[in-house]
């Protein structure tokens, strides 16, 4: 039974770890339109999670943690809009360096990750459930 709970903790440190990139990729995409107010201003910049593998001296096992959130240091794109208050004096607002596109696949990623642990989980405790009733 012991190596079941284990099980159920990787998936449950699994599932965090992806919740916390879904939070990120969800800020993201809310942001891939936005634009600085002021010339001097620069617009959202992506944000990128990283995982690490971290030894849990309790259960005997690695799991996975968020190693760090950063800023994506990709170069912001530009959009000509001459009549907004950011343009710069050839007429251009820097934009977000968001594709949308890649954040519904990193999306789509995390969630089917998410959702592995979660049957890991329910195959875990469905296992144990097992394991009880035989030993009834």
């Amino acid at each position: 039974m012991d190596d079941l709970q284990k099980s159920a903790k990787i998936a449950a440190a699994g599932m965090q770890a992806q919740s916390v990139r879904m939070r990120a990729i969800s800020e993201n995409l809310a942001n891939a339109e936005s634009l600085p107010r002021s010339a001097d201003a620069l617009p959202y910049r992506r944000k990128v999670v990283t995982f690490k593998k971290v030894l849990d001296r309790e259960l005997g096992a690695e799991t996975v943690k968020v190693n760090r959130i950063t800023a994506d240091k990709a170069d912001f794109g530009k959009k000509f809009d001459p009549s907004h208050p950011a343009a710069d004096r050839d007429g251009y607002v820097l934009t977000p360096n968001v594709n949308p596109l890649i954040e519904l696949m990193d999306m789509r990623e995390a969630q089917r990750s998410y959702e592995a642990n979660l049957t890991a989980i329910n195959n875990a405790k469905a296992m144990l459930q097992r394991t009880v009733e035989m030993l009834r």
